[in-house]
């Protein structure tokens, strides 16, 4: 064997390897991607804006600033300068379960990039068998053994190697794992939009929580006040001062401010369930903290990105190009597969008839061997398939062009929102204002004697459904300023636990 074993060596695997080399050299059909240009246009909507209005004396009344071209910070919830906020956030960006199992998929999705560039190398395999046989003497066996009751009777050993390799002459090999590599990139933007996503979710849910407490005390206040006014009106009706008419409407307005409120305890219990979960955690463990809007901070310069930034920033609009990606690989594989295909395999070992005499002289053996095969007949199955993967690849241009107006579209949609709370907040703060005079001036002419209880309360009445108002106008700009941070990407490509695929700390 060794004298087989030297020349297997020093002849046969240079001249194997020479040989795959030179057919590997070959081109690979199909077409090669290049990555869509960004859209020819300077701005998200015909009427651009720069700044918004304000509110003054109010929290979130600032003036908000976008400033085009400017970089979002990674984290960009800290600018609402809420501890109980950041606190939420780290909670659940290390334990949320849609997070870890994207994760997951990310790192699944890479392994089998990395065993699919396998096909690259020869494989190589190593394998001994042992044997005892019996052979008849009528045919005459090959080993010189004596005769035993008029048979041949002896042990076989066969250790070999043995090498195949398939060149990759028409381009499958890297068109297939151009394909797995582009797929790994489509699970690496799902994940990080599942990032983005779960930080806005976040925040919006934890505006809205604070929002809804404070309507949930705005009604209650309401619910008394109404209550006070059926009691005034059922004495004055009891005395002859009232008709039953206003005591049936004043009962009607207390029924319908009653209504109101289990809506709000519920979406307010279904919020607390959901930032629970969001942060891995059972509704029964929900955080106890609480969100005033008055303690957040409107964050005052709002970063928006250039029209040609965000088709490079944003997770689903980079998961459809990676997806369009992976439908022009597989055209080139789809053609690939109507061309011939060379496999290239090369075996060595030795046979004895004794497992000492392994690797003796004269028990060695070597092979070379190629083959080539082509598709002559398939009853037009991989010609359907070429034309499949081409319409494929035109679907999943047009998904990436939906998907990148679908992006702008959310971006204008929420600059127009953020323009438009500005307006509706200072609206919502004027009416307070002036629900308050009514108030003041109510609770004057009561102590006066100019005035009756009812007014009193139909004062508080308005300037408690203002209050609400102005809540929901405040947590609609809160929310809308995450709303825009989303929109643009969320600053993922400041976290390299992002790029690298590993858990946040």
């Amino acid at each position: 064997m060794r004298g087989c074993g030297t020349f297997f060596k020093s002849r046969a695997l240079p001249c194997f390897a020479a040989l795959g080399t030179l057919l590997s050299a070959g081109c690979a059909v199909g077409p090669d991607f290049k990555r869509p240009a960004a859209p020819d246009v300077i701005d998200y909507s015909g009427r651009p804006v720069t700044t918004t209005g304000a509110a003054t004396n109010i929290a979130g009344g600032e003036t908000q600033r976008f400033s085009k071209g400017a970089d979002i910070s990674a984290d960009w919830w800290t600018l609402f300068h809420s501890k109980p906020l950041n606190e939420l956030i780290d909670a659940s960006l290390t334990n949320n379960h849609d997070l870890k199992a994207a994760q997951a998929a990310l790192t699944v999705a890479r392994e089998n990039l990395l065993a699919q560039r396998g096909v690259y190398y020869p494989s190589a395999e190593a394998g001994f068998s042992a044997s005892r046989q019996k052979q008849s003497t009528l045919l005459a066996p090959v080993p010189n053994y004596p005769v035993v009751s008029s048979e041949f009777q002896f042990n076989l050993f066969t250790p070999q190697v043995s090498v195949s390799y398939v060149p990759d002459v028409f381009g499958l090999n890297r068109r297939t794992v151009e394909s797995v590599k582009a797929q790994e990139q489509e699970v690496r933007f799902q994940m990080i939009a599942t990032y983005t996503t779960l930080t806005a979710n976040v925040v919006v849910s934890a505006i809205q929580k604070g929002s809804l407490q404070m309507q949930i005390d705005a009604t209650r206040e309401l619910i008394d006040i109404n209550s006070h006014m059926v009691r005034i009106l059922q004495y004055q009706f009891d005395k002859g001062y009232a008709s039953r008419v206003d005591l049936a409407a004043q009962e009607s307005q207390l029924a319908q401010v009653t209504a109101t409120l289990p809506p709000l305890l519920k979406q307010l219990a279904q919020l607390n369930d959901l930032l629970a979960v969001l942060a891995g955690r059972f509704p029964n463990q929900a955080p106890a903290d609480t969100f005033e809007l008055s303690t957040l901070q409107l964050p005052q310069d709002l970063p928006v990105s250039l029209p040609s930034a965000l088709v490079a920033q944003r997770p689903d609009v980079l998961q459809a190009e990676e997806n369009l990606h992976d439908a022009s690989a597989k055209i080139g594989i789809a053609i690939a597969n109507r061309l011939p295909n060379i496999e290239l395999t090369a075996n060595a070992g030795s046979t004895a008839l004794a497992l000492s005499q392994v690797f003796g002289s004269g028990t060695g053996f070597w092979g070379l061997g190629a083959a080539a095969t082509a598709p002559l007949f398939q009853g037009g199955r991989l010609l359907h398939q070429e034309r499949a993967a081409k319409a494929a690849y035109v679907q999943a241009a047009e998904q990436y062009r939906s998907t990148v107006l679908t992006a702008f579209q959310n971006v204008a949609d929420t600059l127009a929102a953020l323009e438009q709370d500005a307006d509706a907040l200072k609206t919502a703060a004027a009416a307070a204002d002036a629900a308050k005079v009514t108030l003041d001036l109510a609770q004057r002419q009561l102590q006066d004697g100019y005035a009756g209880n009812l007014a009193l309360l139909n004062a508080e009445q308005a300037y408690q459904q203002g209050r609400m108002n102005l809540v929901q106008a405040q947590a609609n700009r809160y929310a809308d300023t995450a709303a825009l941070f989303q929109a643009l990407g969320g600053g993922w490509w400041h976290r390299a636990q992002l790029i690298t695929g590993e858990h946040e700390k």
